[in-house]
């Protein structure tokens, strides 16, 4: 029985771990829509403004402000809007944590 217990733990576990994975896939499949004008991973080329390093909470409220159509913006607005809070903040969360 206790050996059995181990194997559910551990099955659990790496079950977690998949899960977690598969999230970080995600949330990197979202940020490659911002790649045509923000570069690969956030670090853009000169005209556009680079991602990569910035404050997550900053980036966040920059996006939300697009999104409600406080910040203006040619495309932006319409891209956010696709996106829910959630995962804009994973979004953020991701080009934060790029180096820049």
């Amino acid at each position: 029985m206790v050996k059995t217990m181990k194997w559910l733990a551990a099955g659990a576990l790496c079950a977690a771990a998949v899960g977690a994975q598969a999230q970080v896939n995600q949330v990197r499949v979202w940020a490659a829509a911002c790649a045509n004008c923000h570069g690969t991973e956030g670090r853009a080329l000169q005209g556009n403004e680079p991602l990569a390093g910035k404050d997550k909470d900053e980036l966040y409220q920059k996006l939300m402000d697009f999104k409600s159509g406080r910040k203006p913006a040619t495309i932006m607005h319409q891209l956010s809007k696709g996106y829910s809070d959630e995962q804009l903040k994973d979004i953020a969360a991701y080009f934060a944590a790029q180096k820049k």
